[in-house]
């Protein structure tokens, strides 16, 4: 198998309900490394509850997750640690520690997660930031940055712990859309240099550019997936096309 076709990530059956309400209906699909997959569908689709499920924030009612090979046992709670460890997650709302400077918000997983010592965490924490931009914001709070330089500090946090794989739950959503271009371009870098992702967004522009694939969300099920140039084609009837046209009647 070559290594762009190496399967990184696995998701088999994965269903949920909440409140006894159904909000995830048999999902499954397979991620190669390097690959950048793009979750899209209206509000309510499921997607934020599916990548809550793949990081097990939430866990699912069935189905299984495999991570390069393994699978991952849901009643193993050190398994479960250290399959965290390897998946990041990126949240629409940053969820960053406001009490701590860019740099000790970037630090601290590397500290309490991966033993580093304070000076080795600082230059992991230093180097990060600089990748995403932000060398020079390091000693600044949460409350002295834009909503674009928060979600490059998530996105650094993340990067700190050497992922496998990145879950990306609409980044840009909670950002002014002069603040969206940032963050995509950093996304963008990751997805040049090869960082495996999913990622659930409505920047259509950015999906058809750079996705590998995109899955069409509805009623919690995966209903169409496939390439950019195929699901987004002029004049195909899918149900994809006709989603992102909407969002472009309604000024998305």
């Amino acid at each position: 198998m070559s290594a762009e076709r190496e399967e990184v990530l696995r998701i088999e059956g994965i269903s949920k309900k909440l409140g006894g309400k159904p909000i995830l209906d048999n999902c499954s699909l397979t991620v190669h490394r390097g690959e950048l997959k793009v979750l899209i569908g209206p509000s309510g689709a499921g997607k934020s509850t599916l990548l809550q499920c793949i990081d097990c924030l939430i866990p699912p009612d069935c189905g299984e997750i495999w991570l390069e090979g393994q699978r991952l046992a849901m009643n193993d709670k050190r398994g479960l640690c250290a399959y965290r460890a390897q998946v990041g997650m990126i949240f629409q709302d940053f969820n960053l520690f406001d009490h701590l400077t860019a740099e000790e918000n970037v630090a601290i997983a590397l500290r309490k997660v991966r033993g580093m010592s304070r000076k080795e965490a600082k230059a992991r924490a230093l180097e990060e930031l600089g990748r995403v931009g932000l060398a020079r914001r390091a000693l600044l709070y949460p409350a002295q940055l834009s909503g674009g330089q928060k979600q490059r500090v998530a996105i650094a946090r993340t990067l700190a712990m050497d992922p496998r794989v990145i879950l990306l739950d609409e980044p840009t959503s909670a950002l002014d859309p002069e603040l969206v271009g940032e963050v995509l371009a950093v996304i963008r870098d990751l997805a040049r240099g090869g960082m495996t992702m999913i990622m659930a967004t409505h920047q259509m522009d950015f999906a058809r550019a750079l996705a590998s694939e995109i899955l069409f969300m509805e009623r919690g099920r995966i209903i169409e997936q496939g390439v950019p140039d195929v699901l987004l084609a002029e004049g195909s009837a899918t149900r994809t096309r006709d989603f992102c046209a909407h969002l472009l009647e309604m000024g998305a």
